[in-house]
């Protein structure tokens, strides 16, 4: 159900959506600048107003920050592509691993390709590496930058200075590929 409120001066548009299994209210802005309200059944609506009109400072953020990154270039989804792409993703993600290994001395422990909604990658301490399938829709050098990123958590299992320099060892460009990521979206969005 779509709905209209005004935040910060500014009348911000967003679609309510009901859920049996929501437990708590949830606002979401997703790449396309688009608000979606999630609510238990039965959510008083003023509660609703109460929540945004409380949030609002990071919502009218979050709606200027996907703004400013301008079009972006959607990328396929659901589970079907899911399914479709999977192996072909991890095949791509091992390859790019092989050739790092290479360069950078690092061992990991298993790959797991996944359906993720807000991430590309990401590194578990037992040193499980997760990629989200769709980086085999990305450029070359863009998927590069992901997997590199990751395996980098391996050794900083953080984003201090170390961790970035290591990063840099990999990819000396890498400002530039995490810039160009931000131009790649497939429904990775922004949750509070």
């Amino acid at each position: 159900m779509r709905q209209v409120i005004t935040l910060n001066n500014q009348k911000v548009e967003y679609t309510l959506k009901t859920s049996c299994r929501a437990r708590r209210l949830r606002v979401t802005i997703n790449c396309a600048a688009a608000v979606v309200v999630t609510a238990p059944y039965f959510f008083p609506e003023g509660a609703i107003e109460k929540f945004l009109l409380l949030k609002s400072r990071w919502i009218m953020e979050k709606i200027a920050s996907a703004r400013e990154l301008g079009p972006k270039n959607f990328l396929p989804g659901g589970a079907r592509s899911f399914i479709k792409f999977r192996e072909e993703a991890g095949a791509l993600a091992a390859g790019i691993l092989a050739k790092m290994r290479q360069r950078f001395n690092f061992s990991h422990n298993r790959i797991f390709i996944k359906n993720q909604r807000t991430r590309w990658g990401s590194c578990s301490r037992r040193g499980n590496l997760n990629f989200n399938y769709r980086i085999i829709f990305l450029p070359d050098g863009l998927a590069e930058y992901v997997v590199a990123h990751e395996i980098c958590h391996l050794k900083e299992f953080n984003h201090s200075a170390a961790f970035w320099k290591l990063v840099g060892e990999l990819i000396p460009d890498y400002r530039e590929r995490r810039r160009n990521l931000r131009n790649y979206a497939s429904c990775l969005d922004h949750r509070k």
